[in-house]
């Protein structure tokens, strides 16, 4: 069976869950055709991301005349079909922040897709984020493409769902994949009940590189946040929460492994509070990297304000570290507190400051069994080949019901 990716950007540094989603399938046998709207000159830092550009066709990268005949091999085979497109163009844009040149772009991308889709014969196209990727899918479909699906993360999507349409674009997919119970309940929220059972849980997986044994704990003090610097994150707070800590006699240092739109911000805001000595920004690191400054910590602290279900989370578990976040979305649904980690409410800097002076302050032999516990719990939920079984499914059950282009 052949499935066509679809993604806005691929690889991306803070997207190697799909890399390994990709890969997985490919080991039960699934050729994946990957596609993206654009990434090819982005910056990446693994060895891995490297393999999978090379891998990877661009629509952006194709020349304004290809893209142009493309459109018009879609008119000339399939007018009726065009026009159901073009329309469907037109009512995306009605209520959307971008306007409709930049919808009838996306039309033109989906045209050059379903010429890659025909090509290589494609039984089933996904689209990752249920932004603009998903639109481009939808249309290709529309355009007498095969059957197409996506994948909703949040909480962006969540945020803007009237403005991208999602609603739409839930009723005309074969199926919609949430990644927590909770995204799928957002998902509910948009479609009338008639839509609900198209809407399937599958978990964003971990490979055997984190079926690990037991790593050396440090005794350092050291917390580390990995995540894009923005402000669903909750840096800010958690910088705030280190100078309390610090004032407060408990000694600790942090490392924030990441980067984004925020940096500069925080970075004013390291310098504002005198933490220069407690508080390093990495910049985006690599895969491999992350794994280290997790296993150089005590504890992951994410302390978000809105989320999907964050993998790096299950990174830290998986590799025998607790974890200190918040109790936002999906991410209740993996950390139990005290059991495997910590859980605050959102925005709450008295509960922050307490749940990671408990951490820093617990005997290490319980943080040990925390961290033990933790793996187990994630290994169980977020085996990446059991998640893929589930999307195999979907996907030929999909396929069952269509005839291959």
């Amino acid at each position: 069976m052949r499935v066509a990716y679809l993604i806005n950007q691929y690889p991306k540094v803070s997207h190697s869950f799909i890399r390994r989603e990709i890969l997985a399938l490919e080991r039960q046998g699934i050729e994946i055709i990957r596609i993206s709207l654009r990434g090819w000159d982005c910056p990446i830092v693994d060895d891995e991301d490297y393999a999978e550009r090379k891998l990877t066709r661009y629509v952006l990268r194709e020349s304004a005349l290809a893209l142009l005949l493309a459109t018009g091999l879609a008119i000339a085979v399939q007018p009726l079909r065009f026009l159901q497109a073009l329309k469907a163009s037109w009512r995306m844009s009605r209520r959307a922040e971008r306007s409709l040149p930049i919808h009838l772009m996306y039309l033109i991308e989906a045209c050059c897709v379903l010429r890659w889709l025909r090509r290589d014969r494609v039984d089933h196209l996904h689209a990752h984020f249920g932004t603009n990727s998903a639109e481009v899918a939808m249309l290709s479909n529309i355009l007498g493409g095969p059957k197409w699906s996506f994948t909703v993360h949040g909480p962006e999507e969540f945020d803007k769902a009237g403005s991208i349409g999602l609603p739409e674009k839930i009723r005309q997919a074969e199926f919609v994949v949430a990644v927590s119970s909770f995204g799928r309940s957002q998902l509910y929220r948009l479609v009338e009940q008639d839509f609900w059972p198209k809407l399937q849980v599958v978990h964003c997986g971990l490979d055997d590189k984190f079926r690990v044994e037991a790593q050396p704990f440090p005794t350092s003090r050291r917390l580390v946040c990995v995540g894009r610097l923005c402000e669903q994150k909750g840096q800010l707070l958690l910088i705030q929460a280190m100078r309390r800590l610090i004032d407060s006699g408990v000694n600790c240092e942090l490392i924030l492994a990441g980067d984004g739109e925020l940096r500069g911000q925080i970075e004013k805001l390291v310098r504002d509070l005198h933490l220069q000595d407690s508080v390093q920004i990495t910049g985006w690191i690599s895969s491999t990297q992350v794994r280290k400054e997790i296993l150089r910590a005590r504890a992951l602290v994410l302390p978000s304000f809105a989320e999907g279900l964050p993998v790096v989370l299950m990174e830290a578990m998986a590799l025998q570290r607790p974890v200190i976040s918040t109790y936002v979305a999906g991410i209740p649904e993996l950390v139990v507190p005290k059991e495997n980690g910590w859980l605050v409410p959102a925005g709450d800097i008295d509960e922050l400051v307490k749940a990671i002076d408990e951490c820093l302050s617990m005997p290490i032999e319980d943080i040990i069994a925390i961290g033990a516990r933790a793996h187990l719990r994630c290994v169980d939920r977020h085996d990446v080949n059991k998640e893929a079984k589930k999307l195999v499914w979907l996907f030929k059950g999909s396929s069952s019901k269509s005839d291959r282009l």
